[in-house]
């Protein structure tokens, strides 16, 4: 199990992405669409769809997530805060990440216990010294990613950052 625990580290280390992203989200079937805005939390694992049975072992030996196929990519993520706090966190806390990828994951880790400890809240409820360390973590995470993207509402998030 130990050596099955190191690949999936290895893994990790070159096709893992731990995301943090603050998102818009419209509600289309509700009256009047309301957007929402909110910080979210991810572990992704993405191969070549032909690597699929990888991912089913990563899915299977850490006991949570999905696993999705787009544009000849198969794609492991767990999005869900509960299984992102019980049980990523805890597996990567005990196995060895590469120094990039470890500081990059320990960031992303202080921004997973912000989201759960303010899960279910009004994001506009929050504690203003937690929404600026989650837009500073997502800054500071930048120099660790592979191939990093521009942020899309962070300017909304510093402004709503700003109001609380």
């Amino acid at each position: 199990m130990a050596k099955q625990n190191f690949d999936i580290a290895l893994l990790v280390n070159k096709d893992g992405c731990f995301d943090l992203q603050f998102r818009k989200d419209t509600r289309h079937e509700r009256t009047n669409s309301p957007t929402y805005y909110r910080w979210k939390a991810q572990f992704i694992v993405t191969m070549p769809k032909e690597n699929i049975k990888i991912l089913d072992k990563i899915k299977k030996e850490i006991g949570c997530g999905q696993i999705t196929l787009s544009n000849g990519q198969a794609r492991f993520s767990v999005q869900k805060i509960g299984d992102i706090t019980g049980i990523v966190v805890p597996f990567f806390r005990k196995n060895c990440l590469a120094e990039k990828k470890k500081k990059d994951f320990e960031l992303w880790a202080k921004s997973v216990e912000i989201i759960q400890r303010n899960k279910g809240k009004y994001i506009a409820s929050w504690k203003k010294n937690e929404l600026i360390s989650l837009i500073e973590i997502q800054k500071a995470s930048v120099k660790y990613k592979n191939r990093p993207r521009a942020p899309k509402w962070l300017e909304i998030a510093q402004r709503l950052a700003k109001t609380i």
